[in-house]
């Protein structure tokens, strides 16, 4: 019997998590007393054998963590607008506490999978990991239970439940986007970006966007699918345009898109906002640089990273807790991109 199933085995006994038993079995604080006499116990009927000592349950800190980021091909993280304010507040959290931060990006596919299991990811010397912006499949979960440490995912999601995380409110931020522009008296709205099968961030923003439409008595859906690590979305917001000429506003998954959107408007002769309303996502320093300047949906990233240590240093102090999901609500920002459609506007002629 190997040490992976060992360890899984003594869990299932013993009633705890695995990331409970490596701490035990490799003699660190956090557990208290009785579970830790309990696992070891457990774990000597089933010929674990490990000279691991009785040891005084005291309050664990970190003092090491290990920040992994995804690694989108021909952009590095810190260049990257929404994730680069992320690693910034994880840093700042960090250098507040005393932690010591070790960044390692983690090339992924464009459905933010990883490509590669980093190497000494087991490293027991880390107190806990981040990993930032990315989707944990079955095997890098199977790499992260040999860890057995504390893991708080950022914007990041995974095959199964298991992982805390910092995430932004996506479906309800897309709604309340959607809410605005049909307040704004806008009743053809398209979508550009993402798709039914798209990222779980991407998805409930999408969702959000039905469930208003569908609030509201809206049967006609437009939208614009693609995957965003692949397109831009500037041949697709032209196809969708050019075939729906009604649509008066569009909700895009990102500033980067909505920027796109926006040139693609542009180029069929519709001015924004006059013609054409627009709604992006992130609040990153695109919104402000568009022509006109985009109405879009804050995500406080900065918080995100804070909170995201805060959040592992609690499931190091608390190894047996509930899992959690800490939620960041987006808040609209109105800029220049959107105005009320003009009266009786069914379709533009250019």
């Amino acid at each position: 019997m190997t040490k992976k199933v060992k360890i899984a085995e003594i869990a299932r006994r013993c009633g705890v998590s695995v990331s409970t038993v490596s701490l035990v079995l490799n003699n660190r604080p956090g557990v208290a007393r009785e579970t830790r006499e309990r696992v070891l116990a457990v774990a000597t009927a089933l010929g674990y054998s490990l000279p691991v000592p009785t040891i005084e349950d005291q309050t664990p800190r970190l003092s090491t963590i290990r920040m992994l980021v995804k690694l989108d091909p021909g952009l590095p993280p810190q260049a990257n607008p929404f994730y680069s304010k992320v690693i910034l507040g994880i840093e700042e959290a960090c250098r507040r506490k005393g932690i010591n931060l070790l960044f390692n990006s983690l090339p992924v596919d464009e459905n933010n999978q990883p490509l590669e299991i980093p190497p000494g990811l087991s490293n027991s010397n880390v107190d806990g990991m981040l990993l930032v912006g990315v989707y944990v499949d079955e095997r890098l979960m199977d790499a992260l239970a040999q860890y057995g440490g504390p893991v708080v995912l950022v914007d990041g999601y995974a095959a199964r439940e298991g992982y805390d995380a910092v995430l932004s409110d996506n479906f309800r931020a897309a709604f309340q986007a959607m809410e605005y522009l049909l307040a704004k008296g806008h009743r053809h709205i398209g979508l550009i970006g993402g798709g039914e099968h798209c990222y779980p961030s991407l998805r409930d923003r999408r969702n959000g966007y039905l469930r208003a439409l569908k609030e509201h008595g809206i049967s006609q859906v437009y939208t614009a699918n693609f995957n965003i690590s692949r397109s831009r979305g500037f041949e697709e917001t032209l196809d969708l345009l050019k075939t729906h000429p009604q649509i008066t506003a569009l909700f895009c998954m990102n500033d980067g898109i909505a920027s796109v959107a926006m040139q693609a408007a542009q180029s069929l002769g519709r001015r924004v906002p006059d013609d054409l309303s627009i709604v992006g996502f992130d609040d990153t320093y695109i919104a402000v640089n568009t022509h006109p300047a985009l109405t879009t949906l804050h995500v406080d990233t900065l918080a995100m990273g804070r909170a995201a240590v805060e959040l592992l240093d609690l499931r190091r102090q608390n190894p047996e807790s509930a899992r959690m999901t800490l939620l960041i609500h987006p808040i609209l920002i109105e800029r220049e991109s959107v105005a009320s459609p003009l009266p009786q506007q069914e379709a533009f002629t250019p």
